[in-house]
């Protein structure tokens, strides 16, 4: 996914608003999407008008407000801390040793270190010192290696506190990264998975579906994308294809390609498995794989139409948007399985 500086969005926000650039005339000169301009449009003229964005702002004069805002916040942490820990009348140097150990849990160890005037490693050596069993901790930590295991390696320290909580552990986020590290968990996010992508309209194959999601019988409108899964200990690309009338997966197939013909197999598999339908209405996005010359010979030897989103919008293809969704938060029955040669056998 491309992702724009500030200087960029502010940049081009002003090419609408200050320059008389029209959207889509300063959406295809600088070659992103019209929507994603129009709300840089909408952010630069809220920011000009005094209002602070949630997200990182654009102008000078909101980014210092941020920074002021952040470092208030950062003070106001310090400042609680002390309340915390000074609640006992005990003020020994031990005592503090302990209380910063149970407040390391609600905020950055740094920072509690230096709200008590205490070194970080006179701390860290408060710790190698201590020879008493945590057997809370212990088991917190087993219940937090289960879970992780369970999540295929890829939950990160957000989604284990929500699982923890669930399970009734009153534990927050600073406690589980401090978990995760003691066990040596790391969660596996995705690298960059760049392939080719439509850089221009394609008007030979227009947008049919229109966002008309309801479908009144099998085999009438068909979804087609391509995503990336776990499997096997190592990440493949897994292009699915959806039956808008039932919402069930009818074809797939994975690959560590994301090729033309990954997208013909999975076409292919639901061609076979739903008795060779004619007059099939497939849908996706504009992605190389779809466009190829071979995708569309094959939809052609199937007798079916083929539509395509607009470029750059993605809920034109919203129900693939929602199945990979799901699959990645769910942990459905093929993200489950360990090896490949399983996932490509078994049909979900």
């Amino acid at each position: 996914m491309i992702s724009f500086t500030a200087q960029f969005k502010l940049e081009a926000a002003s090419l609408v608003l200050d320059q008389g650039y029209s959207v889509p005339e300063a959406s295809r000169s600088l070659d992103v999407g019209e929507t994603v301009l129009r709300r840089w449009v909408r952010q630069l003229q809220s920011e000009r008008t005094g209002t602070t964005p949630i997200s990182k702002a654009l102008t000078p004069e909101q980014k210092k407000i941020q920074e002021l805002e952040a470092r208030i916040h950062r003070l106001e942490r310090e400042k609680d801390i002390p309340k915390k820990g000074y609640g006992s009348l005990d003020d020994g140097r031990v005592h503090t040793y302990a209380l910063i150990d149970q407040l390391r849990e609600q905020a950055p160890i740094t920072l509690v270190c230096c709200a008590f005037d205490v070194p970080t490693s006179c701390f860290y050596d408060y710790l190698a010192r201590k020879r008493t069993i945590n057997r809370e901790r212990i088991q917190q930590r087993s219940e937090l290696r289960r879970l992780f295991k369970e999540s295929r390696n890829s939950a990160g320290s957000r989604a284990l506190m929500s699982m923890m909580r669930e399970l009734g552990y009153q534990i927050g986020r600073f406690k589980v990264r401090n978990l995760m590290k003691e066990a040596g968990l790391a969660s596996k996010q995705p690298g960059a998975h760049r392939y080719k992508v439509a850089r221009s309209e394609r008007p030979d194959i227009p947008n049919l579906l229109a966002r008309e999601f309801d479908a009144q019988q099998p085999n009438q409108v068909w979804c087609g994308d391509i995503t990336y899964v776990w499997v096997g200990g190592r990440w493949h690309y897994l292009a699915a294809v959806l039956d808008l009338h039932t919402r069930r997966v009818v074809g797939w197939a994975m690959s560590d390609k994301a090729d033309a013909e990954l997208a013909i197999k999975a076409l292919v598999m639901a061609y076979q498995q739903r008795g060779c339908p004619s007059g099939v209405l497939f849908h996706s996005d504009q992605g190389s794989q779809y466009g190829s010359r071979a995708f569309r010979q094959r939809l052609w030897r199937y007798r079916m139409t083929q539509s395509m989103s607009r470029r750059g919008n993605c809920w034109d293809n919203a129900p693939m948007e929602r199945l990979f969704r799901s699959l990645s938060q769910s942990g459905s029955r093929l993200m489950r399985y360990i090896s490949l040669r399983e996932a490509k056998r078994t049909d979900s």
